[in-house]
This record gives structure tokens, sequence and C-alpha cells, in this order.
């Protein structure tokens, strides 16, 4: 039984991009990276998540905007089928799971309960039929938007255009409702996120987006969305990536951001800015762990201890803070809690309680509809 590491309650993550980053790496050959062994040219693999405390993960199965129509449905198909097969060749290791009762089956028998979660609208090409069959498949959220418009929703990092969700937006949010797949809110704008709050049935969550007011990034949400939780019963889910976590962080973000856009490079686009932040990062400013708590605090103060959770997103950045690299980290952000008078029933609530709690209501919702 796997449920507490260093003294930790086990952590419940909301976002890590290991299915991509497998893909680039070796074209999902699990014979090339051996994830057992430990795999030095990524931040997740099997002894760093023991050694994490990561009892239950959300892997994206995310693809980038560039691919678009059915050719995003294909890459969707091909990430879920990696998460099956990642599971099916770890079984001592692995569980693939679809419910919270399952999720803590899964730890309580010493598995890392796998779960799966859509980056972006344009993986069901605007069709409720492929929403449903993501959902079939195992799918248990969608980000509504990456970092590109869709033609239903506004994204954070794209001009908008419909100034919020359109008609056909909140015909998602409540299919999504129905069938039982949770509505993400990271990345998209936040007139996204308030109409998607005035639509919804049942609990949101923000997959790996931290506090506005700590940290201006657009990927972050302003406090009026974090003080609607508690009555929608979301979760959001602190990522530990710096230019959402490090105003310091953000502000040099952004010049480079200027500088890629002065090569003639695509802002939003993952293979136009990475060697630009690569090149300048020796210049970037300091992110700690404690950049990361202050951001877990703040939504704590602003929507109460029970609508925070955690979502990496490793092997989804370029960097992340010093002493976070990868997956084995968590239990630094939790010591550092600790020291800042954290109980250890709030830190379960943070680790999992509260995705899990999240997560049947969502689930009951569906069953009652």
């Amino acid at each position: 039984m796997m449920t507490r590491v260093n003294d930790s309650p086990y952590v419940f993550d909301g976002h890590n991009d290991l299915p991509w980053a497998m893909r680039e790496l070796c074209g999902y050959d699990l014979q090339r990276v051996d994830l057992e062994a430990g795999a030095s040219d990524l931040r997740t693999d099997i002894p760093r998540l023991r050694s994490g405390g990561v009892g239950a993960q959300f892997w994206s199965v995310f693809v980038p905007c560039s691919l678009t129509g059915e050719a995003a449905v294909t890459a969707t198909l091909e990430q879920i089928d990696f998460v099956c097969r990642l599971v099916a060749r770890h079984p001592d290791h692995f569980a693939l799971v679809t419910t919270a009762d399952e999720v803590e089956k899964a730890v309580s028998e010493g598995q890392i309960a796998s779960l799966m979660g859509m980056e972006g609208g344009h993986s069901i090409d605007g069709s409720l039929g492929a929403l449903r069959m993501m959902h079939a498949l195992g799918v248990r959220y969608m980000t509504l938007t990456h970092n590109e418009n869709v033609a239903w929703a506004d994204s954070a990092t794209d001009a908008p255009v419909l100034g919020g969700l359109s008609e056909f937006g909140h015909h998602v949010v409540r299919e999504m409702n129905r069938i039982g797949m949770f509505v993400d809110l990271s990345h998209v704008s936040a007139d996204v996120m308030r109409d998607a709050l005035d639509t919804t049935t049942t609990p949101v969550i923000f997959s790996h987006s931290g506090a506005r007011s700590v940290c201006d990034n657009v990927r972050n949400v302003p406090d009026d969305v974090l003080g609607r939780l508690p009555d929608n019963g979301g979760v959001c889910m602190v990522p530990f990536v710096p230019m959402f976590v490090s105003q310091g962080v953000a502000d040099w973000y952004v010049e480079c951001l200027v500088e890629v856009q002065r090569r003639g490079g695509d802002r939003r686009k993952f293979q136009d800015v990475n060697p630009v932040l690569v090149e300048r990062l020796p210049d970037a400013p300091r992110c700690t762990v404690d950049d990361v708590a202050e951001h877990v605090e703040h939504i704590r103060e602003v929507a109460g201890v029970d609508h925070v959770g955690i979502g990496g997103d490793y092997d989804g950045a370029t960097f992340f803070p010093e002493g976070m690299a990868d997956v084995s980290s968590y239990p630094l952000l939790l010591d550092t809690l600790r020291a800042r008078s954290w109980s250890e029933s709030d830190l379960a609530a943070l680790c999992h309680g509260n995705v899990l709690r999240a997560m049947r209501e969502m689930e009951g919702a569906a069953d009652r509809q």
C-alpha cells in the first residue's frame, strides 16, 4: 500500500505531459525508454513518481494546436493509446482508472492511478460525438482550449474573438456535465471561465493554473473567478511552471516572447518559443518553492482550503523552480507548507482530497441525468 512518502499524503496531480514528451523523444517506443529503470531525458519516470509520493495522475493526452481537424482527433487517439500501453507495460505500478472510487482502490493496492485529460477543444474537431467517444475511451477532463482559440471558445493566449463561449461552447459544457467529464478551465480566457461557471452544473477544475493576483499572467485565474469555486465545488490546481508562479519570471518570459516575434516566430507555438527560452535561460530570475506556496496559500485564502490542488505540468515546460526539477519534488512543497503551519488534514485535502471530492460530485451529477 502506497499512500504516504516522507510522511506526506499521496499526490493526485492534475497535469503531466509525459505522453507527448514520449512521442517526441522516441515515437512512443516504450522499449527505447525504460521508465521503470529511470529516464534522464524526462522529468517523469516510475522511480521518481514513487519518490514524489504520486498516487494518482491525470496524464495529459495533449496535441498541439498546429494539428487541426481530423489530424488532431487522430493524434489524440494515439496519445490515449500510449497511456493504455504504458499502463499495460507496467501493471505493478500503474492502473488505468476512470472514477474516484477506482483511484482510491488503485492507491490502496500500491498502484499509481492513471487517468487521462484532453488539453484543448481542437481534440474533438467540433464534434459532440467525438467528445462522447473520448469519454468512452476513458478521458475524464477536457481543457476547453489550448494556446489558440477554437471556434467555440477563446484562449487566454490568443486574440479574443467571441468574448467567452459561443452557443455551441455552452452545449459542450452541458454535454460534459451530462456524460461525466470535468470542464477544465486552464488555458481559457477569463470570460470563458465566467461563461463556463455560469453554465456548468458540476464542479470545474483548473488542471494547471495559478492565481493571477500573485503572478499577473493570463494563464492564471482572477480572484473573482476563484471566489466562485466554493459555490461551484471546483478546484484550482497550482502548477510548478516558473512563468506562471513567479512575477519576475513572468516579466522575463514576456521579454522572451517579444524576441520570438522579432525573429518572426509565433509566440503561441512551443517550437518557436522554446529555442529562445533555452538560449536566454541563464538570465532567468530565480524561482523557488516559496513562489509555488504563495499561490497555494492565496487560493486557500480566496476560495478556501477545499478548492485548491496540485497540477505540476511536468514534462510540459522548459524549466521548473529550484529544487523542483521533476516529479520527485512534491514533498518539498508539502514540507514548505508545513513550515507555514498547514495541518496534515489540510495537506491531504490539497494533495488529493479536494479533487477526489469534486470528481465524486461530477460523477454523481452525471449519474442523475
